[in-house]
């Protein structure tokens, strides 16, 4: 009797699955491919099923290539199953043929897991520390074969793939695995290499096909306006700054000279054909510069990969990973460790305010609101048309902390400035009556904001005591530099916005009219130590317009060099750490442009490089004076002597430190050139010019006091001198004795 044809998931062949289960497989809608393909027990022993397109003949290998099975296939778009001669699970390798060629697959199903557990658990508890060495793609040699493990966070999709170089961007290839408890699909993808373009592949919550999405982890990406992830091996890098380290975590960097030097890498300096350095052309050029100028801190414009040139970093898709446009991400790596190597600290511009809205980026990542609240008003920026991450989810606060503790641990970095904290800080920040939603007391200060800045500064500084967080925060929001446990926000430092606009307010008046606008120079000083400030002349107040700092100062061209030295002057003088954008401390003519070079041609003329060397000297002398940086964050550091001569627009103040001599700064805010000004000090005796910015080097007329002056004692037992007070500058004196 001849017996029946088998049909697809007959129980007389229980290695075959259901022709549903097949099916799905074949059309890319199963969800848990795990359960169907790979290496199964079965009543009469193991019986293997794999899916690969293509194959015509398939055979059962183990990984040392012992044959253990032919397979025989069960749908004609590459599923095939039957029983393998195994003892125990373990993973296969399968050798492929059609008639043209044959090729060996080693099956990602048969594989474990790798995330356990625990790592559930901090997950679910957001006390997970270490999610950048978990999440994203590894290297891993996992069950004896070398691979890669992928790991997204998805809880709303149906079904999520690694697609990319390795699986020709198939998503019925690599399905993931879906860990129930935390939403996170992972699976280890054996022969996957170094240098792999990656993407997930996500059906949404109700079956859509989502747009290919870039790995919210990814340590490596494409260069624009590519934008796919990029497999990377792990950092491996030789640290040799110890002592660099070492010395930051020891000291109060409140009473440190910091003196930042603000860049934007891509346009620092560039190649004759104009095109963009890398990091290691970049150390060469840069470190060597900002040490011979006395800077002590570089901060970068936002390195994380980003898709838009002119949003200068500021919107970025890839928070894990050092943009491609300046090499691999060993090289930045390397650039940390060379500044670190002459002394010299890394800050990096951090956003975890908004993020952008590109398809490939973590907007509506799942089909859902992942990342972002799903209501506008509060999850979407109408200043900047991007989102807004949710700070009251647990997965988003962990996402964006891991991160903040990623660049500190990973690359070394000595800090973050974090951009815009005051959007995050308001829920009705640039937004009208009506469009914004109250907390739940009815104010307008986020309140889930505001404990994601206090849990990150307390993590990163609590795992890296010498880092500095520095907030722009452009509001009187109190306690922005105050510990968490006082009730602050616990960052470092904050950049002092008011001193910026009240100063640059006053430097850009006509001299003839700034007696009439006196206290927006004193009036800083009444707030001047309510928080730790860095007093920032930033790329903000150099673009869209705003043109340069030189050209922003009145007069004719020598009155605009002799404003702009004693703005700079004035700045290193009063108290507050430093910082200017690139460009400024040589006097770039020209708006700063993301798109090319600056103009280092303008230092062949004597007037640039005075404004150079000013800077320079001003650097060190800020350094070297401890009167001039170790009480900047103290009012016990600053004293006024002259603070009401508004006919003269002449001020005077002290700098002071316990132990150390005296620092008195003059400034003589007009052109007119005064003989025999009498200036209060604090004692008798000879006091030193330490600097004058009127001195030829510096480009002007060489006014001064002979590099000396007198303090004479009067009767009521006060100090005076007569100076001379050259036009539009600013001479600082230093007690000899």
């Amino acid at each position: 009797m001849a017996k029946s044809p088998k049909k697809i998931g007959d129980t007389a062949r229980p290695e075959v699955p259901p022709a549903d289960e097949i099916q799905a497989i074949v059309e890319g809608t199963h969800n848990d491919p795990f359960a169907v393909l790979g290496l199964h027990r079965g009543e009469n022993g193991f019986v293997a099923r794999c899916f690969i397109p293509g194959a015509e003949a398939v055979t059962a290998c183990t990984l040392s290539g012992t044959v253990v099975g032919e397979l025989k296939s069960v749908h004609p778009a590459g599923v095939f199953a039957g029983p393998v001669k195994l003892e125990s699970q373990q993973p296969l390798r399968y050798r492929a043929a059609r008639a043209d060629a044959e090729w060996t697959v080693t099956d990602p199903y048969s594989f474990g897991p790798v995330l356990g557990p625990m790592d559930d658990y901090f997950v679910r508890e957001g006390s997970h520390l270490r999610l950048f060495d978990k999440m994203g793609a590894h290297p891993l040699k996992h069950q004896g074969v070398e691979g890669f493990h992928f790991a997204v966070w998805a809880p709303n999709a149906r079904r999520v793939s690694v697609v990319g170089d390795f699986n020709d961007w198939d998503g019925r290839r690599h399905v993931m695995r879906l860990r129930r408890d935390t939403g996170i699909w992972e699976i280890f993808a054996p022969d996957v290499r170094p240098g792999a373009a990656y993407k997930f592949e996500v059906i949404g919550k109700n079956g859509e096909l989502l747009p290919l999405k870039a790995d919210p982890y990814a340590r490596r990406a494409e260069l624009r306006p590519k934008n796919a992830s990029v497999t990377a091996a792990e950092l491996e890098q030789t640290w040799d700054d110890e002592a660099h380290r070492k010395h930051w975590a020891s000291v109060d960097q409140r009473r440190q000279p910091v003196s930042i030097y603000e860049v934007h890498p891509g346009s620092w300096q560039r190649r004759d054909d104009g095109s963009m350095l890398t990091w290691d052309e970049m150390a060469k050029r840069l470190i060597p510069y900002c040490v011979d100028m006395g800077f002590t801190h570089i901060e970068f414009l936002p390195v994380t990969e980003h898709p838009y040139d002119p949003s200068w970093g500021y919107q970025t898709t890839g928070l894990y990973a050092p943009t491609a446009r300046f090499g691999e991400p060993e090289g930045f790596a390397r650039f940390v460790n060379g500044c670190h190597k002459v002394g010299l600290g890394v800050i990096l511009d951090w956003v975890p305010a908004h993020f952008p809205t590109d398809a490939h980026g973590l907007r509506w990542f799942d089909g859902t609101a992942l990342y972002e609240h799903a209501d506008p008003r509060k999850g979407f920026h109408p200043d900047w048309n991007t989102a807004i991450y949710n700070f009251g989810r647990v997965e988003v606060l962990s996402y964006l902390i891991n991160n903040a503790l990623y660049w500190a641990e990973k690359f070394h970095l000595d800090g973050l400035r974090v951009d815009a904290v005051a959007s995050m800080l308001y829920l009705d920040y640039s937004r009208k009556e009506g469009e914004w939603i109250p907390n739940e007391y009815g104010g307008r200060e986020n309140l889930e904001a505001v404990r994601f800045l206090q849990q990150m500064n307390r993590l990163v500084y609590g795992s890296h005591p010498g880092i500095m967080t520095i907030a722009e925060e452009s509001t009187s929001w109190p306690k922005v530099s105050q510990p968490v446990h006082e009730g602050g926000l616990g960052f470092g430092f904050k950049w002092n916005m008011g001193f910026m606009h009240d100063t640059l307010s006053y430097f850009s008046r006509d001299p003839v009219h700034r007696r009439y606008h006196h206290q927006e120079i004193t009036f800083g000083l009444l707030y001047a130590f309510s928080e730790n400030f860095v007093l920032p002349i930033s790329h903000d107040e150099v673009v869209h317009g705003k043109g340069s700092m030189i050209a922003k100062m009145p007069g004719d061209d020598w009155q605009k060099f002799a404003n702009l030295r004693s703005y700079y002057a004035f700045q290193w003088g009063y108290p507050g750490k430093k910082l200017l954008f690139m460009g400024q401390e040589f006097a770039q003519w020209s708006e700063w442009s993301e798109e090319r070079s600056l103009d280092w041609n303008l230092l062949q003329y004597a007037l640039h490089e005075g404004m150079r060397r000013l800077v320079r000297d001003l650097n060190f002398t800020y350094r070297s004076k401890p009167a001039l940086h170790a009480r900047d964050c103290e009012g016990e550091g600053f004293e006024w002597l002259i603070a009401d001569d508004h006919d003269n627009s002449v001020f005077a103040w002290l700098r002071k430190a316990p132990g150390d001599k005296p620092v008195a700064v003059i400034c003589n805010l007009t052109p007119v050139y005064h003989e025999r000004y009498v200036v209060p000090l604090p004692s008798a005796g000879r006091w030193r010019e330490i600097l004058n910015t009127d001195a030829e080097i510096y480009g002007g007329s060489g006014k001064g006091n002979g590099g000396r002056v007198e303090a004479k004692g009067g009767p009521d037992g006060r100090a005076t001198a007569a100076l001379t007070l050259p036009p539009l500058a600013v001479i600082m004196l230093e007690q000899e004795n």
